[in-house]
């Protein structure tokens, strides 16, 4: 049965951050070594081309999962090894919004990443977490900041710690299982499941398992029909983006390496598939060696948006054309020509 409980989260007012921890938490400004690289005339419809990643802040331990809350305008993302979530808007710049954002318990020593990672909208002024710290998924209301946890077992085992998900239009809930929360990670004691799994939650509460089969399942996404399921797989030995089509009974089949990165990896090109954002056209925006890359719904690589270091997660926001990356120890915001 999926756990569900509610925890009242004391102390996790917003608060804002002192510009001695976050660099640029006020006017966005350009990096150096950030850029649009463009491998395909058909980037041109997507990115213009004087269009350039601006940092909105930095000072972050692994920026992650951004959101944007449309009824509110602000994004939300989180800093997982320091176990917060922060909040960034035009008005306000940054500030934290939930501290602890995942395990509030009173021992973390098992822990790698005890905070949130994945956020993701969710019903009724709420968004959807993958909650490294609590290994759970769960819901958080976004006035009054109570989490409810939906799934924390699978036939009896607690997840690793879920990383990343995605809601189809029919409530199911997607998310990915690797063990990076979790201290010695593979060997850590804590570790249940013999799997780092993909899962469906579905809206009664039963949880599916999908694929068992990938090492370091990670970033996820639906095309835009919703017939195609993608996961990164965020390992040095296979970085490869998968893609699963889904049956009518919502089961992932006829996995396929939709992207090898193996030939991109390397000292100068620092990072490995994680997180993903789709456009309406079904173009892939995946974070990956060097940066985040944009990809044709057929796989060819049109172009790569260098954030000048590992990029974790994008996700689409404001008016749905700017792309706003999580990038290291830095958020940065690109506008783009299309849509979310």
């Amino acid at each position: 049965m999926p756990l569900s409980r509610r925890l009242v989260l004391a102390g996790s007012l917003a608060g804002v951050v002192s510009h001695s921890t976050l660099a640029i938490a006020g006017s966005p400004k350009s990096h150096p070594e950030t850029g649009v690289i463009r491998l395909d005339p058909a980037l041109d419809r997507l990115i213009a081309p004087d269009a350039q990643p601006e940092t909105l802040a930095a000072g972050f331990t692994w920026s992650e999962g951004p959101v944007w809350i449309a009824d509110g305008g602000y994004l939300l993302f989180s800093d997982v090894p320091e176990n917060r979530i922060h909040r960034w808007s035009r008005a306000d710049g940054v500030s934290v919004f939930m501290d602890p954002s995942g395990y509030d318990g009173p021992d973390a020593s098992g822990f790698r990443e005890p905070g949130s990672n994945g956020l993701i909208a969710g019903p009724q002024g709420s968004i959807l977490m993958a909650d490294h710290g609590n290994r759970a998924i769960a819901r958080v209301d976004l006035a009054s900041r109570t989490k409810t946890l939906l799934a924390g077992r699978y036939e009896g085992a607690r997840f690793n710690s879920p990383n990343d998900l995605i809601q189809a239009s029919n409530g199911a809930i997607f998310f990915t299982d690797p063990p990076y929360g979790l201290k010695d990670m593979d060997q850590s004691p804590l570790k249940e499941m013999a799997q780092n799994g993909v899962y469906r939650l579905d809206p009664n509460g039963d949880v599916t398992l999908l694929v068992d089969d990938l090492t370091f399942p990670n970033g996820v996404a639906l095309s835009p029909d919703q017939r195609t399921l993608y996961v990164a797989v965020s390992d040095p030995a296979r970085p490869v983006l998968m893609a699963y089509d889904l049956d009518a009974e919502g089961l992932a089949r006829d996995g396929r390496v939709f992207k090898d990165f193996a030939s991109l990896t390397g000292p100068s090109m620092p990072g490995l598939p994680d997180g993903l954002a789709v456009d309406v056209e079904g173009h892939l925006f995946a974070t990956g060696p060097g940066g985040v890359h944009v990809l044709a719904p057929d796989g060819r690589a049109l172009g790569r948006i260098d954030t000048g270091g590992a990029a974790a997660n994008c996700a689409f926001g404001e008016d749905g054309r700017t792309l706003f990356i999580t990038a290291g120890d830095r958020l940065l915001r690109l506008r783009t020509l299309t849509r979310g």
